[in-house]
């Protein structure tokens, strides 16, 4: 059995003792119910990891770090994610399978179409859960790195920020599909892929992405709910780009 992963927010480095945050310690010992010299692996977000060993002094954890390992599970490229806010709780999901998929970033956005309508404490409330989902899944699948995922934001807003890479949007009536769009862009480092909430983008929508120079691409013969519709593009390009 490989031993437990945990995501640990402070400065880390081979050889030293570091104290358990309260939560990670609590998550540790409490729930997992691990036990005095038993195996970790530690990560802070910034590349690699770190293998130890637990050390618990009554409730307090503390972890002994062994030699700091450069293993990486990223893509090849970097892949953002545009998700325009789908109804309940569907963002939860797109979050933790983006994060297994590889995906860099995730960018909700708050569309004219979105029934999930959010704002002042119960936002910032709700990115705060997308960022641990983020986490937890990040320590489940893999990856020493953290996805990314910023608070809502109109289309409009979204694209006054600087390009980054190459933008495709998902329309059923675009001309050409995301496998021809990809195979005209040799070299590709960065893609941005943009999936509509439940009714779709907004002809205003649609108009504001074409003047900022997003392009549209058909994703085959069929209608995706807005939560599969953004993982399927983003395992699709990853596996066209040979990411």
């Amino acid at each position: 059995m490989s031993a437990p992963r945990f995501f640990c927010d402070i400065p880390l480095s081979s050889g030293a003792r570091v104290a358990l945050p309260d939560a990670l310690a609590h998550h540790a010992l409490r729930v997992l119910r691990l036990r005095d010299g038993e195996a970790l692996l530690l990560f802070n977000g910034q590349g690699g990891e770190y293998p130890a060993v637990l050390e618990v002094e009554g409730k307090a954890g503390f972890a002994r770090l062994g030699e700091f390992s450069p293993r990486e599970a990223e893509l090849g490229g970097r892949v953002t994610l545009v998700q325009g806010l789908p109804s309940g709780d569907k963002m939860d999901w797109v979050v933790e399978k983006a994060v297994e998929l590889g995906a860099a970033r995730v960018c909700p956005i708050a569309a004219q179409r979105s029934v999930l309508q959010l704002s002042g404490p119960r936002l910032e409330k709700r990115v705060a859960h997308w960022q641990r989902i983020a986490q937890s899944a990040s320590e489940q699948c893999g990856r020493n790195r953290l996805m990314a995922v910023d608070a809502p934001r109109t289309l409009a807003e979204w694209l006054a920020q600087p390009d980054e890479g190459l933008r495709l949007m998902c329309h059923p009536e675009a001309a050409d599909d995301l496998a021809a769009r990809l195979r005209s862009a040799p070299g590709l480092q960065a893609l941005t892929l943009l999936v509509g909430p439940e009714g779709g983008w907004s002809d205003k929508e649609l108009a504001l992405a074409r003047e900022a120079g997003v392009q549209a691409v058909r994703f085959g013969p069929r209608v995706l709910r807005t939560e599969t519709a953004g993982l399927a593009l983003v395992s699709a390009a990853s596996a066209l780009l040979g990411w």
